[in-house]
């Protein structure tokens, strides 16, 4: 089983819990219709890695998302991540009305930095991708349609979280191909002080 690292202790997640289109902005680029309802899928642990990877048999798309770990019925620690999507593969798959996974879930799908602790879910909470030292990617609490407690409350409506279980958030406006080479930057801002940075070079 794969970990990730919190407040310098290894953690496993039974599951990673993804949220769709939570950005409008991000709608809006995919040309996606804004959606009734929380839009939830799932990555399993075996899509935990700390590599980031260009490609995987077609081009991958970066997704920087807002990540956190769920530990004794809140929201215990934060951080950083990247959902790596088969764009591609995911168009002609919604197209026919089919299921994401095998765009979405697939081995080393999703990238996560370290986590820190975190007494409460702040408002101002944002996050920050840089690729090749230039900002890409930038969005937070703020811009989501649903907050992050909401999402909390309505994913306890129909499925049991356990501790170490993962929550991502969504991704703001901005993504795109990695390129092999790439640099990238994932930053985790709270009142306007970086309090997670963690860089990855695309292989």
């Amino acid at each position: 089983m794969n970990s990730v690292i919190v407040d310098s202790q290894k953690v496993t997640p039974n599951k990673i819990i993804c949220i769709g289109r939570n950005y409008v902005e991000h709608i809006a680029e995919l040309g996606n219709e804004v959606p009734d309802e929380m839009v939830v899928f799932l990555k399993p642990n075996s899509s935990i890695t700390s590599q980031l990877i260009s490609y995987h048999h077609e081009q991958l798309h970066y997704e920087g998302e807002i990540c956190f770990v769920y530990q004794e019925g809140r929201f215990s620690a934060v951080g950083f991540g990247l959902d790596l999507t088969k764009r591609s593969l995911q168009s002609k798959l919604k197209a026919k009305g089919l299921p994401w996974e095998r765009a979405k879930a697939f081995d080393g799908s999703a990238v996560f930095s370290k986590f820190v602790l975190i007494d409460a879910v702040q408002p101002d909470l944002q996050l920050q991708l840089t690729i090749n030292e230039k900002i890409i990617q930038q969005g937070g609490v703020e811009l989501m349609m649903f907050k992050p407690n909401e999402i909390l409350q309505e994913l306890q409506t129909f499925m049991t979280l356990d501790d170490g279980d993962i929550v991502m958030t969504g991704t703001p406006k901005g993504v795109g191909i990695i390129n092999q080479g790439d640099v990238f930057e994932g930053k985790i801002i709270i009142d306007k002080q970086c309090v997670v940075s963690e860089i990855w070079s695309s292989q």
